[in-house]
């Protein structure tokens, strides 16, 4: 019989860190705006998809961030997934006690929230739900309008560098549809 709790781990937070580090991941910048207007922005790699109906994503924030009560109070963000040559911005909006917005290129997105330009996508949400879980807030994202780019290449993280992908072939994943005939 399965125990009714968990064990305690037997190894480090950064030995933790590590492992997840293996695991390649797509860089995303999340961004909104206070009520006052202000911009918030912050890169994150904890980003994924949940629902396609309704369509939902998410990802998750350290709940010691500063723009976490900020974000818990927008109704709208967006997502936006860099593309390699984005590897700056990534940067830029992981860094603190700067002004991470001097110099971007953006836009107004449909409910509000800026759009960073030349991503690969971009997914305006509205602040559907958050879960309280360890040390982060995961927020579940519904998706109200999106937006790609298909040529694009992506910007990924691993292993705690910056990489971008190299096609092993020409086999495509194919699609829901055509795997289920």
């Amino acid at each position: 019989m399965a125990p009714a709790e968990a064990q305690a781990p037997h190894f480090s937070s950064r030995h933790f860190r590590d492992a997840l580090g293996m695991f390649a991941t797509g860089v995303t910048v999340v961004t909104a705006h206070t009520g006052n207007g202000q911009l918030i922005g912050l890169t994150a790699n904890s980003f994924n998809s949940v629902s396609l109906e309704p369509p939902l994503v998410l990802w998750s924030l350290a709940r010691k961030a500063a723009s976490m009560p900020m974000l818990c109070e927008a109704t709208h963000y967006a997502i936006n997934v860099l593309t390699a040559d984005q590897q700056g911005l990534a940067e830029q909006f992981a860094r603190r006690d700067i002004d991470r917005w001097a110099g971007v290129d953006f836009s107004f997105g449909k409910s509000g929230a800026p759009l960073l330009s030349n991503v690969a996508a971009t997914f305006e949400c509205f602040n559907r739900s958050r879960y309280d879980e360890g040390d982060h807030i995961i927020f579940v994202g519904q998706v109200e309008h999106c937006s790609h780019h298909p040529d694009s290449s992506p910007l990924l993280y691993h292993g705690g560098r910056f990489f971008t992908e190299h096609l092993l072939g020409d086999a495509a994943v194919a699609d829901e549809k055509e795997a289920a005939r």
